[in-house]
């Protein structure tokens, strides 16, 4: 027998009793579905056992290692039914990014996707979740892992296991189904319940609820320049010959990593210009307008753009929304008290507009610079004067909203929405989050900027991202362009940055399992130093070293 205490509650269970047995007797205590044991503080599946005294404590859906776990199993399921439904025609299915609460799934195969196959796919899922099949775990020595990934035709999979450190790796097994996949995994597909799968944009689209309603199916808004997007970066990955994390890392250890690097910038910046060219195209905008979560790179991408409309004759001046926070005891507090700096009534939106519209007017304005530290707004003599070629460059989280610049002729404005979004990927099953780059960036930064730990940037983290789903993202597709300011190296540059300020969170601290993931995460890339990244880059802000001031 062991004893294992919960809530301070002790009781005996025979040794090996599953987790996921125990969890089933608590689960009526929970409101959501129970994903996870943290068994003597460590996060163990459903399918691990119980072979020694311990305290237990459970993770929902809700909570987002648990929601992971959820998706997880979700498109594993997913993948197996499309190989059960359309065996040897597939030659590739990769889960490639996600739209909304929509995970975007193209299938390579000699016809084309349609409706007939999609629908056959849903109800095979379906057919899986409801037989309650298990999901099984074992460990093998690599060498043998890659074996069954040559077996089953999974080449991305034997790169990426090419560099891998340790000695022998996990995969999952569904039904004869062998898969790896980066993190946890739910002990059956039962455990869906809330999923559908729809055709979109020619591949199949897996819908599941967010963690903050983990019950609940939202409805699904197609966002088609959000889509357009994330394909034209896929294909630049494609373009380049990196799809994937292992292709990353060949090419970083054949050689080709100068290469790269300039072939990836060169990229961006005629991005850039060809955005400028459109800004010059519509003529008489006076007010460029440059909105994006939080370390998408807006400020060095508001410099660089400034430098290709000088190009043709533009003056641009840039201008940051920030500066325009109200004072700091003005500031709208949250449910817990906190200053809310992501709001919209942090911004004095009436100086703003009038400001904007008396330069517009052709009058002289002594512009505003916030001072975070004493939360003041002041005036330092920085006057401004709109001649005939001037141009604002205006950055800030809220640039897209409409009520931002509510009294400003709409004529005037160019908007432009720039997010990370990855394009790269663990491999062919395993996508790498938007959200984690935009993190490792923001822990590197902060660190250098501000002397904030990765545990408080890791902390603040679930408030910045709310403070993106309300005030950012429902704008984006108001935008007149899009860009993506993901480097397809910048992680293996960050690794070297981030690893240290992670492995400073220790055990016991509630950013633990977080900072663990990631440097979990981090192991898969082979580092490279940043001596080759060019003073320019939007890299640079975030490790140091950039010619602009950011």
């Amino acid at each position: 027998m062991v004893r294992i205490t919960i809530d301070n509650v002790t009781k005996e269970y025979p040794k090996g009793t599953s987790f996921e047995e125990i969890a089933r007797e608590y689960q009526p205590k929970f409101e959501d579905m129970i994903a996870l044991v943290i068994e003597n503080g460590k996060i163990r599946e459903l399918i691990k056992t119980a072979e020694k005294d311990s305290a237990l404590s459970f993770l929902t859906i809700r909570d987002n290692t648990g929601h992971k776990t959820y998706v997880r199993t979700a498109e594993m399921t997913l993948v197996k039914a499309v190989y059960d439904v359309l065996g040897e025609k597939v030659r590739k299915v990769k889960i490639e990014f996600t739209i909304g609460q929509g995970y975007y799934c193209k299938v390579d195969m000699d016809e084309k996707l349609g409706l007939k196959h999609v629908k056959q796919i849903g109800e095979r899922m379906r057919e899986l979740v409801e037989a309650d099949l298990p999901i099984t775990k074992k460990s093998y020595p690599i060498d043998d892992a890659m074996e069954i990934f040559k077996a089953h035709k999974m080449d991305d999979k034997v790169k990426l296991f090419r560099y891998r450190r340790g000695s022998f790796v996990n995969i999952y097994c569904l039904d004869g189904y062998y898969d790896y996949y980066y993190g946890y995994m739910l002990p059956s597909t039962g455990y869906l319940k809330y999923y559908d799968v729809t055709l979109y944009e020619g591949g199949i689209l897996l819908l599941l609820p967010g963690n903050e309603n983990p019950t609940k199916l939202e409805f699904f808004e197609p966002r088609e320049k959000f889509f357009k997007t994330l394909v034209e970066s896929s294909a630049w990955g494609e373009m380049m010959g990196i799809d994937s994390v292992g292709d990353l890392n060949n090419t970083i250890c054949n050689g080709g990593l100068n290469d790269m690097i300039l072939v990836q910038e060169a990229i961006q910046e005629r991005r850039i210009g060809e955005i400028a060219k459109k800004i010059v195209d519509k003529g008489n905008v006076k007010f460029v307008l440059i909105a994006g979560p939080s370390s998408s790179g807006k400020t060095t991408f508001s410099h660089r753009l400034s430098i290709q409309l000088r190009t043709y004759g533009l003056i641009p001046h840039p201008i940051g929304i920030d500066d325009y926070f109200v004072d700091r005891e003005k500031t709208p507090r949250d449910e817990n008290g906190d200053y809310n700096f992501e709001c919209l009534e942090a911004i004095d939106i009436k100086l703003f507009n009038e400001d904007m519209n008396r330069l517009l007017a052709g009058e002289r304005v002594e512009l505003p610079k916030f001072n975070f530290k004493l939360g003041k707004r002041e005036y330092h003599g920085n006057y401004k004067k709109l001649g005939p070629e001037d141009v604002l460059v205006i950055e800030g989280i809220h640039g897209l909203n409409p009520a931002t610049t509510r009294f400003m002729p709409d004529e005037n404005k160019f908007k432009i929405y720039i997010s990370a979004l990855t394009s790269l990927n663990i491999d062919e099953h395993n996508r790498i989050p938007t959200t984690d780059g935009r993190l490792l960036r923001r822990i590197a930064r902060d660190a250098r900027t501000r002397g904030t730990s990765a545990k408080n940037s890791i902390a603040m983290w679930p408030s910045v991202r709310r403070g993106e789903e309300n005030y950012i993202f429902p704008y984006q597709e108001s935008a007149d362009e899009m860009f993506n300011s993901v480097l397809i190296y910048e992680l293996a540059v960050l690794k070297q940055y981030v690893e240290p300020l992670l492995f400073g969170i220790y055990k016991g601290e509630p950013e633990y399992y977080e900072a663990k993931r990631l440097l979990k995460f981090l192991e898969y890339f082979q580092g490279i130093d940043s001596q080759n990244v060019p003073a320019n880059s939007i890299c640079r802000e975030f490790i140091g070293g950039s010619c602009f001031h950011v």
